[in-house]
C-alpha cells in the first residue's frame, strides 16, 4: 500500500497541473454535495411552513365554524303541521313558504296548495309556488325552507334564468318550488 501512495505523490509532483485539477475537482465536488444539501433543507422548511400555514388555516376555519355553530339559533316547534283542518294546514304552509321567499328578497308571483296530492292519504299537504328572486337568494331560501320548522321537503324545483322568460328585464330568476310537509290531522 505504501508503494502505491508513493506512486501516486510521485505522479503529482511530476505533474502540478494535474494535481490542481484534481484539488479542483475534489473541491468543486464538495462544494455541489453541501449546496444541493443546504438547497434541500430549504425545500424541507418551505414545506414545513406551507404546511404550518395550512395547519393555522384550518385551525382559524374550523375555531369560525365553531363559533358560527354555537351562535345559530336553536330551531323549535312541531317537525308536523300541527293546525285543526287539512285546510288549514295548506295555508299554514303556504304562508311559511311566501315568508321564507320574502326573507330571501324574492315575490311570490303565483302558488297553488294541493291537498288531494299523490301522498295525500299519508298526510302530506303541498304547495307549488312560483317566484322571483336574484341568483344568490336561492340558496338562502332553499336552506331556509329545509332548515326549519315545520319538516319542509323540497319536492321540486324548476329555475329559469333572467331573459328566457318572454318580457322580463328585471333579472331575477324565475322559479317554481314545489314543498311538501306532513300533516299530523285533527286532534
Amino acid at each position: 500500500m505504501t508503494t502505491n501512495k508513493t506512486i501516486i505523490i510521485a505522479y503529482l509532483a511530476r505533474f502540478p497541473v494535474a494535481a490542481a485539477v484534481l484539488y479542483a475537482g475534489l473541491v468543486i465536488t464538495f462544494l455541489s454535495a453541501a449546496v444541493l444539501q443546504a438547497l434541500d433543507l430549504i425545500d424541507h422548511q418551505q414545506a414545513v411552513s406551507a404546511a404550518a400555514d395550512t395547519l393555522n388555516e384550518l385551525e382559524r376555519r374550523s375555531h369560525a365554524a365553531r363559533t358560527v355553530a354555537t351562535e345559530a339559533p336553536i330551531i323549535t316547534g312541531s317537525p308536523f303541521l300541527d293546525d285543526s283542518t287539512v285546510t288549514v294546514a295548506g295555508a299554514s304552509l303556504l304562508q311559511r313558504v311566501a315568508g321564507a321567499v320574502s326573507a330571501a328578497g324574492g315575490t311570490v308571483v303565483s302558488s297553488e296548495v294541493e291537498l288531494q296530492g299523490p301522498l295525500a292519504k299519508q298526510g302530506f299537504v303541498g304547495v307549488t309556488a312560483n317566484c322571483e328572486l336574484d341568483q344568490g337568494a336561492l340558496q338562502k331560501l332553499l336552506y331556509d325552507l329545509e332548515a326549519g320548522m315545520p319538516f319542509l321537503y323540497v319536492d321540486e324545483v324548476e329555475v329559469q334564468a333572467p331573459g328566457v322568460i318572454a318580457g322580463a328585464t328585471n333579472g331575477k330568476l324565475h322559479a317554481m318550488i314545489s314543498v311538501s310537509a306532513q300533516w299530523q290531522g285533527a286532534k
